[in-house]
């Protein structure tokens, strides 16, 4: 199986669908940008329905169940592609399998059926699944001017082995370059979850009350967004910004020094328009947005992938990866200094 993208052992099949965009790695099922998906039929293209998730007491060889003094689970599912049975994780006693189907159901309740599924898949062999919506609206930043569109985004996603809650997040994604713009606002809630040990039951409603998902949290960010587009920086403040989220290194030697120059001259490309990829920030360079952008969308598309792996800069590209989350809540606090 792939490091991060779930797929069979031949290599023929994948648990990952996307509209209307090429797949992970040219993985998985690409269905049409116009076609109407539902969430059963999402689930069937990225291969993730019917696992049956559930858990089997362990034993050990030699030694009564009796004298256990607490009690272990595997949690065991059906594989997607051979129809085996894969163990994904022990756990304790007190833990709960959801199934995809409930998961999935969980994120179309959140917006009443009002959303579009976008992308879905597993990742980890099966032990985590994910599932992204796009919700109605946009955001449209300076919209005599630059007219820089943002899109909203409901990411759902869980674990199979313990090591995730069940969680829904408010998602921007920044249209012209596919950015996830993940940030942390005082007095609105990002994202809602809960763990493993507790009932699915009621959890819809508690996560509309708690994202106020259609409202607060898009409202902070514009009222954000736009204070940072409409902050003119000098190429002084902005190499500032930039030394900020990435200082000069302690280290003189040659190796790391090279590192931190191309970084930089990276990140300087990426905000001026000029770098290898598609052209998604000249529009806004010269502003506190266009700064913020260069520097997470250096983060999200152009560093390098592990051992030549692609997928993993996907994963974290999509929002999901709590350490991408926090550079780029590093990265909003270095530009909001100069706002």
């Amino acid at each position: 199986m792939s490091a991060n993208v779930e797929v069979s052992e031949d290599g023929l099949k994948a648990a990952f669908a996307s509209r209307a965009h090429a797949a992970w790695h040219l993985l998985g099922t690409v269905f049409g940008l116009n076609d109407k998906v539902s969430t059963a039929k999402m689930l069937q293209l990225a291969n993730l329905e019917n696992w049956g998730v559930h858990l089997e007491l362990t034993q050990v060889p030699g030694i009564d169940a009796d004298r256990w003094v607490t009690e272990t689970y595997a949690v065991v599912r059906t594989n997607p592609f051979d129809s085996g049975l894969d163990v994904l994780s022990t756990v304790g006693e007190r833990y709960t399998t959801y199934q995809n189907e409930e998961l999935f159901a969980f994120g179309d309740g959140i917006l009443a059926g009002g959303g579009r599924w976008e992308t879905a898949g597993s990742i980890r062999n099966g032990r985590t699944v994910f599932g992204s919506m796009a919700m109605p609206g946009k955001i449209v930043l300076d919209p005599n001017g630059i007219a820089d569109e943002v899109k909203q985004y409901l990411l759902i996603f869980t674990s199979h082995d313990g090591t995730s809650a069940v969680v829904a997040a408010n998602t921007p994604v920044r249209v012209v370059c596919q950015n996830t713009l993940n940030i942390a606002m005082s007095g609105v809630k990002q994202s809602y979850k809960f763990r493993h040990t507790a009932k699915m039951a009621g959890r819809v409603q508690h996560a509309r009350e708690a994202l106020d998902i259609n409202v607060a949290y898009m409202d902070e960010f514009s009222t954000l967004a736009n204070k940072m587009i409409q902050t003119q920086i000098t190429a002084d403040q902005f190499a500032k910004i930039v030394e900020k989220v990435y200082p000069t290194p302690a280290d003189e030697k040659k190796a790391a020094v090279t590192r931190h120059a191309n970084k930089i001259e990276l990140v300087e490309a990426i905000y001026k328009g000029q770098a290898d990829g598609p052209d998604t920030n000249s529009k806004i360079t010269g502003t506190a947005w266009g700064a913020f952008n260069a520097l997470t969308e250096q983060l999200d598309w152009y560093r390098k992938p592990r051992a030549g792996n692609l997928e993993n800069v996907l994963v974290s590209a999509s929002g999901f990866d709590p350490n991408t989350n926090t550079s780029k809540q590093d990265i909003l606090k270095a530009v909001m200094s100069v706002v």
